[in-house]
């Protein structure tokens, strides 16, 4: 594979960094666009990136000059994401984000979706754990299948240490969140119930209660289902809840830390029933191969389709999921 030029806004962030190693342990040359322009990495060396301010048009044009794509890692995507994806496509580079913002992510279908198919350009919202990685385990059980009676996302987290860029997103976050009932977008209840999940190791059966994310806003696009509804278990609630949990701590040589995932999509169709669960360690670290994987399948792979795009709508989800490995593993029931 041809090394690329990628930039990568927010690179000083969290996940941020967990995408510059991952292009850089590819060897792509992986440009950092930071509010002051210094960039640190993990090994502690400052460098000099590129200066951006998502406020600034010109700057932002500025910062892509040269570049074969960008991925936005600067959140709140509130207020990077739209103004970053319209950089993209006044430089003709395709653009992926990390938002689990509902909000943010239908936007950018709303709003970009007719000048990006006009200027060939493909924009993927939500290209992350919470998002992408539900849209194509749901894809990859369709197996074709379009219409649905149902689609069951759960997520068990063994604790949650947020960032502070999931904090300050989280205290912004007030919209009301929506998930799909007689086939259509709708608000979540004020007070909905919540049920047991039985995951496999390490979470086991588990109380999980309503979060629907963005990844109820990419399955909406393709597929056509009576309910989408997704969980989260109690514990890494907790953890959010209190403000006196720490950020995440690294316990590996790459970076991650202690926190084990389970991800499982249970899809129905009348009498049939199929399950396909992903896992791994770390949701931060988790969304660096899932952007990069498909930053360098748009920038290597055939011509995809323009316009803001789900992930299940342009790929070939099984292939995708299958080249995770060893970061994130897949199972089909």
């Amino acid at each position: 594979m041809m090394p690329f030029k990628i930039a990568v806004a927010g690179a000083n962030g969290h996940t941020g960094k967990f995408v510059m190693n991952h292009l850089r342990r590819m060897n792509h040359d992986a440009i950092p666009l930071t509010r002051n322009g210094e960039f640190v990495p993990s090994s502690g060396i400052q460098e000099t990136g590129r200066a951006i301010d998502c406020s600034d048009q010109a700057s932002l044009d500025r910062g892509l000059v040269g570049c074969d794509a960008v991925l936005n890692c600067a959140g709140p995507f509130f207020d990077t994401a739209k103004p970053m994806a319209e950089a993209a496509i006044r430089a003709g580079i395709p653009y992926l984000d990390v938002t689990a913002e509902q909000g943010t992510a239908r936007s950018l279908f709303d709003e970009l979706d007719a000048t990006a198919k006009a200027a060939g350009i493909t924009i993927l919202p939500a290209m992350a754990f919470y998002g992408g990685l539900a849209d194509l385990l749901t894809t990859a059980v369709l197996q074709g299948r379009t219409r649905v009676t149902s689609v069951d996302i759960a997520v068990g987290l063994t604790s949650w240490h947020p960032t502070e860029g999931t904090r300050k997103t989280g205290a912004r976050n007030i919209a009301p969140r929506v998930f799909i009932r007689d086939g259509v977008l709708a608000q979540i209840p004020t007070k909905m119930p919540n049920r047991n999940w039985h995951f496999a190791a390490p979470i086991g059966e588990v109380e999980v209660q309503c979060l629907p994310l963005s990844e109820i806003i990419l399955i909406d696009r393709h597929v056509q289902a009576k309910s989408v509804t997704s969980y989260i278990n109690l514990k890494p609630l907790e953890d959010l809840h209190d403000n006196s949990t720490p950020p995440p701590l690294s316990v590996t040589d790459d970076g991650r830390s202690a926190q084990q995932f389970v991800m499982e999509v249970e899809v129905a169709d009348g009498d049939w029933r199929t399950r396909v669960s992903a896992s791994g360690r770390d949701i931060y670290a988790a969304t660096a191969p899932l952007i990069v994987g498909a930053c360098l399948k748009l920038l290597n792979g055939p011509p995809t389709p323009a316009g803001v795009r789900a992930p299940g709508e342009i790929f070939d989800c099984r292939a995708f999921l299958a080249d995770l490995t060893p970061e994130i593993l897949v199972k089909y029931s």
